[in-house]
């Protein structure tokens, strides 16, 4: 099966994501197949969850923070800026905080703690979870291409859907309960009853928001996951194992993408050096050994190219590179 008959087959899976270590190339196919789609007349959003995005580079275009922006008829993508989320959400809770309690600022022990929270390691891949969660609600486009973090990080970010859904489950119990007692008291307002209904309302949303892209990530209808690698050793023991921690979150694998793989003409041309001969032979069994693992799982085999891959004129032979001339 090509990578095209893999979109052609599933004209249902909406979601694509690219994973791999880092430096493999899934921007790059990220970028290539958001442009195939998007010359087919589908409206494409590609998006980095990576805070070391290179989607500006790759498309240079300075669309870091900047929110989604069109980059051709139908092709738009996007860099989230974590800092940028984190700052707004500060500024929200602030804001709460003095209308809450009228004060005219925020003392400075709820200050430092705002700022301590923010520090933590966790909150910028929280940020980033949350706005991911705003795109793919918001439900604009026809594909939602996933340029994902190193695969370490995927995992955690994969995981956080379930975490957060649990989180919220537990708070949304206990403010029903709540609720419950607190509406068999004959002293509570009309309006702190109309509070506390805003309350259970926000943490309602919030958990179909999260509910709803943990759904998509584990989806096999409308999702597909295509891990990225190329024909050296480490890359393909990395691959194995994380192909196995993704099934025991039950994302669905749609295939594998072979990058960097040096054509044969090269060992024809004179004067070959060494290294570049021990490199060939060297992929060579690597590439018998991924044959051997994933079989008809590898949807497509990308030669090196003379240069890096940026800018539209070498994502289009990109594209051209993974998918031929096919179209839907």
């Amino acid at each position: 099966m090509s990578l095209a008959q893999a979109f052609r087959d599933n004209p249902q899976r909406r979601y694509i994501m690219f994973g791999g270590k880092g430096g493999l190339g899934k921007t790059t196919f990220s970028a290539a197949t958001g442009y195939w789609l998007a010359k087919q007349g589908k409206r494409v959003l590609v998006f980095s969850v990576d805070p070391q995005a290179s989607l500006s580079d790759i498309f240079q275009r300075d669309i870091f923070g900047k929110g989604a922006v069109e980059i051709l008829p139908n092709l738009y993508a996007q860099e989230i800026d974590a800092d940028q989320h984190i700052k707004a959400y500060q500024n929200e809770i602030r804001q709460k905080i003095l209308d809450m309690y009228g004060f005219d600022k925020i003392p400075d022990e709820i200050e430092t703690y705002i700022q301590a929270a923010s520090a933590e390691p966790a909150m910028e891949e929280s940020a980033i979870f949350d706005q991911v969660v705003d795109i793919v609600v918001a439900n604009e486009y026809d594909y939602y291409i996933y340029d994902l973090v190193p695969l370490g990080h995927a995992l955690y970010y994969l995981s956080m859907a379930s975490v957060y859904d649990q989180w919220i489950s537990k708070i949304t119990k206990l403010r029903e309960e709540m609720r419950e007692y607190e509406q068999m008291a004959a002293r509570i307002s009309r309006k702190k009853e109309l509070q506390e209904d805003q309350i259970l309302a926000e943490l309602q949303d919030i958990k179909y928001r999260i509910s709803t892209s943990s759904s998509i990530l584990t989806d096999r209808e409308k999702t597909a996951f295509f891990f990225v690698l190329v024909p050296e050793e480490m890359i393909l023991i990395d691959t194995q194992n994380a192909s196995t921690l993704f099934r025991k979150y039950d994302v669905p694998i749609s295939g594998y993408i072979v990058n960097r793989v040096l054509p044969p003409h090269l060992m024809k041309t004179p004067n070959v050096p060494e290294y570049l001969v021990n490199r060939y032979a060297m992929q060579q069994t690597y590439l018998k050994k991924i044959d051997e693992l994933f079989g008809d799982q590898v949807l497509a085999s990308v030669q090196e190219m003379e240069r890096d891959v940026t800018g539209l004129e070498m994502i289009e032979r990109m594209a051209q590179v993974m998918f031929g001339e096919e179209a839907l």
